[in-house]
């Protein structure tokens, strides 16, 4: 078990988890219910903690995998659901990820990430926008990209999304 592993087993011993209980990501409820919603299907959410968005995904008719920690997943999912993992990882951490989260992808799935700027909440490494269009390009179109209003709770607009379409 890593020490990252072991410091969030910790916090959900204490009870100290702020980072489930936050409002839904607005890009999520637009992809799902908003003008030119997917068709519900197969979802995986990274880093799903409590399962606020599976949950979420689930009353919309998703069949969704909710994961933590995991090393790989068996299928093939349509959309992909990360509400604020990659941004806490490791260069090397992040690499793995992005081969994993590619691995699993269905040709033409989406990929919704939901990530802390550098700097943009305290404790969090975050990630830089131009990196997350990096690590991505080889085998992701990046659909659009914008300030996440919904975690914006300090006035400092420290969230951004990221909505990536898989290649065929």
């Amino acid at each position: 078990m890593t020490s990252r592993q072991t410091l969030f087993k910790v916090f959900y011993r204490l009870g100290f988890v702020p980072w489930d209980g936050h409002p839904l990501a607005k890009s999520l409820r637009d992809l799902v219910e908003g003008d030119g919603a997917m068709a519900p299907g197969t979802a995986l959410d990274l880093g799903c903690g409590t399962g606020d968005s599976s949950i979420y995904l689930a009353k919309h008719g998703w069949q969704v995998t909710g994961v933590d920690f995991v090393a790989k997943a068996v299928s093939d999912f349509g959309l992909i659901v990360d509400s604020g993992c990659l941004h806490g990882m490791s260069d090397e951490d992040r690499d793995a990820y992005v081969r994993e989260v590619t691995a699993v992808a269905a040709p033409g799935a989406r990929l919704l990430l939901c990530e802390f700027i550098q700097g943009g909440s305290f404790g969090v490494p975050g990630i830089d926008p131009a990196e997350v269009e990096r690590r991505f390009a080889t085998d992701w179109t990046l659909l659009s990209s914008r300030s996440e209003p919904a975690m914006d709770n300090n006035g400092k607009d420290p969230a951004r999304y990221y909505l990536f379409a898989r290649a065929s």
